[in-house]
């Protein structure tokens, strides 16, 4: 065991934040620790590392281990190149190669003893040196600074000239080069892309130490935990497995919890009847037998009630109206910042009620694009066309769409007019803004209130084309999983932008990847993507190899003649397997819930449920929302038959 966490209790103005909190960490595991925001995670990471005390606990680390902490806003500073900046980590090797190179010079000259004594020494210091990654350090820290993104013409950048990201991700990379025995993370992947952040999860499952993480972003943290740590309601709870594994027990634990209540709560109901009864007797014997009952019930230590799954926020998007089945059109789309080119002669359509997210490392043009969309920027060259009836709703990562001087309050009311106090007060108290936070204005919001706002003007917005930049930016995965559930429900169209893998995976049909400036079209969600990506980085560097001198080369998803019609025959079969798939999928949930049906009707006619009125009305609930349900599919059913 490399650290012991024991009974950590930590109150802010007599508010407790943890209560009672106890895990502990074996050498080489991996372990992550979840919760909301504000559930106390940072602040158990400060606690563990001694920056913060706690009121009551114990922490304690094995004899002998090192530990490296990054915190969530960590970040390097001085006049250090980026590279002599995770160098001077190596310090060690760098004063054996110095006292090595003195040590030559002395055996030019030296002789007989003082010689045979240099040479030992000169021995035992090159396997020093060795042993300690003399000789692959450098390729080390190449190796770091690549897999965190920067370039090699980067290298000599220095650090005081760095974005507060990348001034983090320099951090992040001394820390691992300094390999302590026990890595502990706060939100490592913000500042990532993509493939950065798929190097660090190889890295660090590859890892010879134990791991501590603190992240929102669910697929990093089902690849690397091999435990979770929950902080909910100030206690923690401990579960073995990865994120998914979590997800899973914790809902059967809060099943099982809200059943306990319940069940409970019958129990108190029906004593209270039954007291109610002996008492309507007045009689003495009656009266002391309700007085008996009573005092048990008072012994009865009462459950709480376990809150129902994200009950607090709710998200529907609804479009106020249906498009045309041609949403957007964009056809030889490209932009320059100065000598910077980010994309050339980009072409891609959207149909009604695609989603569609755009993928690509930092600094591709992603936002870019979504931008020229919105006519917030123009493009150098090319065309964009909406479709008939296209309604546009924007989330924009930056949230310019806000007003920094107004109220919370205004915001909505000024944009939405319409709208009585009534109805601005309930939407807002929908994204959690209640009471007196309707009359905060929104420069003072955090990241995640501001994201909570637009989020609440996205929804009234009534939109039918939903245009998302990092939509789950400084979100929490309570709030994340409310958003994806309200997007797998939208029947209208949307495009986003988005680095978080496990979002994407949910609520994505297909993935356009942003990529040496070309866009490759993908028909699936990120594990598909991951699946066909090399296949087509071959295809892209086999078309580049071919390219003529001065010839611009356009988009791999752009053939022409009979590539042009092959591709178009590849593209008509995929559809028609999405299309079969789709309608075999909705022939499946219609039986199942026909069948379901069949099995209440025989469960609500049966002896020992028909006199039980509780359990025959959630019955007949269920089966009034199957109803529901499968008129839908019904409907879905139709339409997916009769297309061609």
């Amino acid at each position: 065991m490399i650290l012991s966490v024991s009974n950590i209790h930590k109150s802010f103005n007599e508010v407790p934040i943890l209560k009672n909190v106890s895990f502990h960490i074996e050498d080489n595991e991996k372990a992550a620790i979840v919760g909301i925001n504000g559930a106390g995670k940072t602040t158990l990471l400060r606690i563990i590392m001694g920056e913060l005390s706690a009121d009551e606990g114990l922490v304690t680390f094995a004899k002998d281990k090192t530990v490296g902490y990054l915190s969530q806003h960590e970040a390097v500073s001085g006049e250090n190149s980026i590279y002599q900046e995770l160098l001077s980590v190596k310090q060690d090797i760098l004063d054996m190669e110095l006292q090595m190179h003195t040590m030559e010079l002395q055996m030019k000259t030296a002789s007989g003893d003082s010689l045979s004594k240099l040479m030992d020494s000169y021995s035992v210091l090159t396997h020093a040196y060795e042993t300690g990654g003399g000789y692959t350090y450098k390729s080390e820290i190449v190796g770091v600074l690549k897999g965190l993104g920067f370039a090699e013409e980067e290298f000599d950048k220095s650090v005081s000239t760095l974005s507060g990201g990348q001034k983090t991700r320099v951090a992040l990379g001394k820390l691992l080069l300094l390999k302590p025995n026990l890595i502990i993370l706060d939100e490592p992947t913000n500042h990532l892309d993509l493939q950065s952040i798929a190097w660090l999860e190889t890295y660090l499952l590859n890892y010879k130490g134990a791991v501590i993480i603190v992240s929102h972003d669910r697929y990093f943290l089902d690849r690397i935990a091999g435990k979770v740590i929950e902080l909910d309601n100030t206690k923690a709870t401990v579960f073995s497995g990865n994120y998914s594994a979590y997800a899973a027990g914790k809902e059967m634990l809060r099943a099982a919890a809200f059943n306990a209540y319940m069940k409970q709560q019958q129990e108190i109901k029906h004593q209270e009847a039954v007291i109610e009864k002996l008492k309507s007797f007045n009689r003495e014997k009656s009266i002391k037998r309700a007085e008996s009952r009573e005092k048990m019930l008072q012994k009865i230590e009462v459950l709480e009630k376990p809150t129902e799954v994200r009950a607090d926020m709710h998200l529907t998007l609804d479009p106020k109206f249906q498009s045309g089945n041609d949403v957007l059109q964009v056809e030889g789309l490209s932009k320059a910042f100065g000598p910077l080119s980010l994309f050339d002669n980009l072409s891609f359509d959207l149909k009604k009620g695609e989603h569609v997210a755009i993928i690509g490392d930092n600094g591709t043009g992603k936002t870019t694009i979504l931008k020229i969309i919105n006519e917030l920027l123009p493009p150098d060259r090319g065309t964009i066309r909406l479709g008939t009836n296209v309604a546009i709703g924007y989330y924009d990562q930056e949230h310019h769409v806000l007003h920094p001087e107004k109220t919370l309050f205004e915001e909505i009311s000024d944009d939405y007019p319409t709208l009585n106090n009534t109805e601005i007060r309930n939407t807002l108290a929908a994204f959690l803004f209640t009471g007196e936070d309707v009359f905060k204005t929104i420069k003072t919001l955090s990241g995640g209130e501001r994201g909570r706002l637009s989020l609440a003007k996205l929804m009234l917005s009534e939109a039918n084309f939903l245009i998302l930049d990092e939509p789950t930016n400084h979100l929490d995965i309570m709030s994340k999983e409310i958003l994806e559930d309200a997007l797998c429900a939208y029947t209208g169209t949307v495009l986003y932008v988005s680095h978080d893998r496990y979002f994407i995976n949910r609520t994505a049909h297909r993935i356009l990847d942003l990529n040496r400036r070309t866009l490759t079209n993908y028909l699936g969600n990120y594990d598909y993507y991951l699946e066909k990506k090399e296949e087509q980085i071959a295809k892209i560097d086999a078309v580049l190899t071919g390219a003529q001198p001065g010839k611009t080369t356009r988009t791999v998803d752009a053939p022409s003649g009979a590539k042009q019609d092959w591709k178009a025959k590849k593209e008509q079969q995929a559809v028609q397997r999405k299309r079969e798939n789709d309608l075999k999928k909705c022939e499946e949930q219609i039986e199942a819930l026909e069948t379901r049906n069949e099995e209440i009707d025989t469960l609500m006619a049966s002896p020992e449920v028909c006199t039980d009125v509780a359990r025959l009305q959630e019955l007949n609930r269920e089966k009034e929302g199957n109803e529901t349900e499968l008129a839908r599919l019904y409907e879905k059913w139709e339409e997916l038959s009769l297309e061609e």
